[in-house]
């Protein structure tokens, strides 16, 4: 079959978030062709290439999300009314503002609002410059000053209404794309949208205008993110952006024909935002065993006396506790020592990092053993690739027991590439860990450090225990966190997804043009001479003026001529 793979600010670049799972992905379905679609982040990002790829991608086509120029299209009286009534229709859904259960009215007005936005973009050639009106900001201006509007919405000034508006036509750029068209996004079987909002509305579209069944996979919670993101803006600004993307958030979720979460935390989260649990399904992350093999089936060349801590170094990971719980270790196992490694996440990661060195040095000083020895800090601070570290393997093969000490986790790689090296490990019950590891670690309260301390001493004075979790954590992670399994699991939903929603298409005659009846069989999707014919395909609902090639803005390349 072929895929429309959607992604935002991830896959093909080199630096896009998400990148190694996709890759994975398309690699390891050889039988399938990959049409790639992505939205871009940056201008640096757009310059730092693509990763190479495999033949299996027939072709990549590419948009900046981070700019957009004007496309200069002039409106009619008729479109510029259209833009009012549509935009007006979404501007007044958002001021009503977001609840936790929305009503079908509700989401059938802010439907009707995005698809008439998005007709209109196609129709007349793009939205971009009626996105940045003076139209656009007095109808966000009409809809918070009208009867009925929440109070946080009333409470909005221009400045809140413009940062609203900025914001509104940034998220809309997709709908501008000419991604839609029966050569396009059209002619895939299936959308696969890596994340939701941005990379999802594509798929959306596609769905609208040609009945392309949609998957939309989760990793980490796109709503979820904006909530705790944005913090500085006004409270207007916050509530009227969130009313926008929960309600959108609500749109995907219902018009995809699944959804996957990467654990039962964030299926959790899908289900609150509107996901309906019926069209859920749970694929773990697949990760790359082989590169922790050695490790793990030497488990005996760990050093009893050594706790590692692997990760970004940012203050959710709670650091702070971690060392002073390492002090309480410290006083009933005298001998033990820490080995924190990781990279500073940013500006805020490089300060917390210089604070929890201060700490160390405060709470544990140089140590020797003996009158002409030299002293050293119990507590080390390294980086994977310098000369101790050379490897991630080597970071967890370097201790007997692995910590997690987090306050807000996600899914906890760090965890699973310990359970890879068989390592017995104690973490704190946040997010995703419990699911995870099963009942092949110990799990403490965030936050408590005495609690963590005695976890940890319980593993160091029972090696027999240490060496039972840690082999029963490497079988479950091969069980679950393989790359294999989590292929295995996107291609059965692959299938289940085209065999209950089949595109449905007219092939056209190219002698008379007139529709082939049956000409589409069940095994078009089967690579083989049937599949070659020099006939016209036209989505379901596609005009027939669609069937030539339309003017594009950035024209795809081949994989082999666009990787670089």
């Amino acid at each position: 079959m072929r895929i429309g793979l959607l992604t935002e600010g991830g896959y093909p670049y080199v630096s896009g978030d998400a990148r190694l799972w996709c890759d994975r992905l398309v690699r390891g379905l050889g039988q399938h062709e990959f049409d790639i679609y992505a939205l871009s982040r940056s201008e640096r990002q757009e310059d730092e290439g693509w990763v190479p790829l495999p033949s299996q991608v027939s072709r990549v086509r590419t948009a900046p999300l981070w700019t957009a120029e004007d496309d200069g299209v002039g409106y009619g009286r008729r479109a510029r009314r259209r833009f009012a009534e549509c935009y007006g229709e979404l501007a007044a859904v958002l001021c009503a503002g977001p609840s936790e259960e929305p009503s079908a009215l509700e989401a059938d007005r802010f439907g009707s609002a995005l698809y008439g936005l998005a007709e209109l973009a196609r129709d007349e050639g793009g939205l971009v410059g009626a996105l940045r009106s003076e139209t656009a900001v007095r109808a966000l201006e009409h809809a918070v000053r009208a009867p009925g509007a929440a109070r946080t919405a009333r409470e909005a000034r221009v400045p809140d209404l413009l940062a609203v508006a900025a914001h509104l036509e940034r998220a809309l750029r997709p709908l501008s794309l000419d991604w839609y068209e029966d050569d396009g996004l059209g002619s895939v079987d299936l959308c696969h949208a890596a994340s939701g909002g941005p990379a999802a509305l594509p798929g959306l579209l596609a769905r609208h205008f040609s009945d392309v069944p949609l998957l939309v996979t989760e990793y980490g919670v796109r709503l979820r993110t904006h909530y705790l993101s944005a913090t500085d803006a006004s409270p207007s600004v916050r509530s009227l952006l969130a009313a926008f993307h929960s309600r959108l958030a609500a749109e995907i979720y219902g018009r995809a024909a699944l959804v996957t979460a990467g654990n039962t935390h964030a299926r959790r989260w899908q289900e609150r935002c509107g996901a309906d649990r019926d069209k859920i399904r749970t694929v773990y992350p697949g990760m790359d065993a082989a590169r922790f093999a050695e490790v793990g089936e030497s488990p005996e060349c760990a050093d009893p006396d050594t706790l590692v801590w692997v990760g970004r170094i940012e203050p959710t990971k709670d650091l702070i506790s971690l060392l002073h719980a390492f002090a309480e270790i410290r006083k009933e196992e005298p001998k033990t020592r820490l080995r924190i490694i990781g990279v500073a996440a940013g500006p805020e990661g490089a300060a917390y990092l210089g604070h929890c060195k201060a700490l160390a040095a405060q709470l544990f000083p140089d140590e020797a053993d003996g009158l002409h020895a030299v002293g050293d800090n119990p507590v080390s601070f390294g980086e994977i690739g310098g000369p101790e570290v050379p490897a991630l393997a080597d970071a967890y093969a370097s201790g007997a027991v692995t910590v997690l000490s987090s306050v807000v986790e996600g899914f906890p790689i760090s965890l699973v590439e310990a359970m890879f090296c068989g390592r017995a490990t104690v973490s704190t019950d946040v997010g995703a860990v419990v699911e995870a590891i099963g009942g092949t670690g110990l799990v403490v309260p965030p936050r408590n450090p005495r609690a963590l301390a005695e976890a940890c001493v319980t593993l160091l004075r029972d090696p027999e225990r240490r060496e039972r979790l840690g082999a029963a954590a490497r079988a479950r992670a091969l069980e679950l966190f393989t790359v294999e399994q989590n292929i295995t699991a996107f291609h059965g939903i692959y299938l289940e997804i085209v065999s209950r929603h089949p595109v449905r298409r007219v092939v056209l005659d190219d002698t008379t043009g007139e529709p082939l009846p049956f000409a589409v069989p069940a095994e078009a999707h089967l690579p083989g001479r049937w599949t070659d014919s020099g006939a016209r395909v036209v989505a379901r609902g596609g005009p027939g003026w669609a069937a030539g090639p339309p003017v594009r803005a950035n024209t795809p390349l081949p994989a082999t001529e666009g990787a670089r």
